[in-house]
């Protein structure tokens, strides 16, 4: 996924089919600099961890 594409989805809390290897997922922030997401999986959402932002996929 595109670093500017995944701020986007963080910063506009829509509901959004985003996937991390190949599992449902939130954005919940995007820090550009290092180009990290850091997210949580749609059915856990206790399940926090920052991830590349190039691994997202959009379906």
């Amino acid at each position: 996924m595109e670093l500017l594409r995944a701020k986007r989805i963080a910063e506009a809390g829509e509901i959004v089919s985003v996937t991390y290897e190949g599992k449902p997922v939130i954005i919940q922030h995007v820090d550009e600099e290092q180009e990290m997401a850091r997210i949580y999986f749609a059915d856990e959402p206790e399940r926090e961890q920052d991830v590349p932002v190039r691994l997202l996929e959009e379906r």
